[in-house]
């Protein structure tokens, strides 16, 4: 009998040891859950670039300067599907939290066995790439389960032999370049691993490969003739390494972000090791124990190579091309950490003061959460300032909406002016279309002349009673008549005045 297995452990480690997909599904549930409650609870508009996402993505253009067009269309169908609703956009993205973990636990399965998969997945969960910048859809949230999905079944063809996987991996490659710009140089970490390996060249050395790259050059064809057409289908310009002290200082805190996002698992890590237990807690080493069988040699390195390659790529691109985040985005980076954890601990992982380990888990996967909530309620009475997120966006989308509606009698066709009150606006009942002010040529959809043709509404932030339109946007529209400014509540006012919108409707010149 192996050693700590006829001790008492508790309902958690027999359910881990007896049902690991059970686990896996009650804990991502609960942690999606808990992200789909907390926007729907504090957020009165939509956090981020999200509303500027569903602008674009209203226009369904096969592709734009923010890159590759489907995160766009599927938040528009979401927002659309959901009745011009946010809650349509919050589910989608925790659809994608599901999926992505879903694809981590049967990756794990395959190379760890189900128990063990089932911690890996529990690790996984407390990094903060999956809780609170996972409510914002974007292209790298969309990304995450693309990633955790060809790595399933890579993992398939070269560590099980299982051919029937390319129809699935050329399909999810191939959404994964309409998806993010980082999708190059992933799919090249896969293809250099498979030529790495002896049993990877093996995989490649059939038809297969072939199909599915016309698989992924079919799905990947219209975007790429929109970068021809547009001229950006080019090599991109050689970073500037004058400067190799900023350089390795930006790197740095790139890493120090993804370390940073690992605060919780280091902590469950170092509380449940054998010195912290028996040296600091002064406890008697008699924990249950989940064993698995022996890793295959090539899984071991298969999950080292994936923990921490897009991880080190990701930043160091970052940091040679100054990019305000990790290049495909921290969940990529960090979505295998966890298995790598696990993979590193041994084939026998004991569970050590359990109640601990539990009350150190829930305050992981929770404290994002709970931060978010007490500086939106907080922020505004300690500093004045307010969050993003606590910006009346369906009041302020609906007013203008209504009083374009009023006085034209026509539903409002397009807003321009501040990008951040415009793109709220772009969210309203009549789904205008955004009027990118300071950089028109981002939006072929519509011109500054097609604007003034067909009519909108101009909004800007103003401070004094008049609403004088600042000198940008009153030189762009001249002979534009102010109307009374509007005053919108935060959702705490704190210290911080009330929302003061200036505002004009642009008449349209055709009846």
């Amino acid at each position: 009998m192996w050693p700590g297995f006829m001790r008492f452990s508790s309902l958690i480690v027999e359910l881990i040891r007896a049902r690991p997909r059970l686990v896996m599904w009650l804990v991502v549930l609960a942690q999606a859950a808990l992200w789909l409650l907390v926007p729907l609870l504090i957020y009165r508009s939509p956090p981020g670039d999200l509303a500027r996402l569903l602008a674009f993505g209203r226009e369904y253009q096969v592709g734009t300067d923010l890159g590759p067009p489907l995160a766009f269309w599927l938040a528009d169908v979401a927002f659309r599907l959901a009745g011009n609703h946010m809650f349509g956009v919050y589910i989608l993205s925790q659809l994608c939290f599901v999926v992505t973990f879903a694809a981590v636990f049967a990756l794990a399965r395959a190379t760890v066995g189900g128990p063990h998969a089932a911690l890996a997945v529990l690790l996984t969960g407390t990094a903060t790439a999956f809780g609170v910048a996972n409510v914002e859809f974007s292209p790298a949230v969309l990304a995450c389960p693309l990633w955790a999905l060809i790595l399933y079944h890579a993992w398939r063809i070269m560590g099980q032999g299982h051919h029937q996987s390319w129809f699935a991996l050329s399909i999810e490659a191939g959404l994964l370049l309409l998806t993010t710009t980082a999708a190059g140089w992933l799919l090249m970490l896969v293809i250099g691993f498979a030529l790495a390996t002896v049993r990877g060249r093996r995989a490649l050395n059939s038809l297969d490969p072939w199909f599915g790259a016309l698989v992924v050059a079919v799905l990947a064809l219209p975007y790429a003739v929109w970068l021809v057409r547009a001229g950006t289908l080019s090599w991109p310009a050689l970073p500037d390494v004058s400067d190799p002290q900023g350089l390795a200082r930006g790197w740095g805190w790139m890493i120090g972000s993804l370390v940073l996002a690992l605060l919780g698992m280091a902590f469950l890590i170092a509380l449940n090791s054998r010195f912290v237990h028996r040296k600091v807690m002064r406890g008697r080493d008699s924990a249950p124990g989940i064993r698995r069988l022996p890793v295959d040699p090539l899984a071991r390195r298969f999950i080292y190579f994936f923990a921490l390659m897009p991880a080190l790529v990701g930043s160091l691109i970052a940091a040679l091309f100054r990019f305000d985040a990790i290049a495909g985005g921290s969940g990529i980076a960090l979505v295998m950490s966890g298995l790598a954890v696990v993979v590193a601990s041994g084939d026998l992982i004991y569970l050590r003061r359990q109640q601990v380990l539990r009350a150190v888990w829930a305050a992981a996967i929770a404290a994002p959460a709970l931060t978010l909530l007490v500086m939106t309620v907080v922020q505004p009475w300690l500093g004045g300032t307010q969050m993003q997120t606590s910006l009346p966006g369906r009041a302020i989308a609906q007013f203008f909406g209504d009083s374009f509606q009023r006085r034209i009698n026509r539903p409002l066709p397009a807003v321009v002016g501040d990008p951040q009150l415009a793109a709220m606006i772009g969210l309203g009942p009549s789904r205008p279309h955004l009027l990118l002010a300071t950089a028109p040529e981002r939006g072929p959809w519509l011109t500054p002349e097609k604007f003034n043709d067909v009519g909108g509404v101009v909004v800007w932030r103003t401070s004094d009673t008049a609403g004088t339109p600042p000198p940008d946007i009153a030189g762009q529209f001249p002979g534009l008549v102010p109307e009374v400014p509007q005053s919108f509540d935060w959702l705490v006012n704190g210290r911080a005045a009330p929302l003061r919108v200036g505002w004009a409707i642009v008449r349209p010149k055709t009846p």
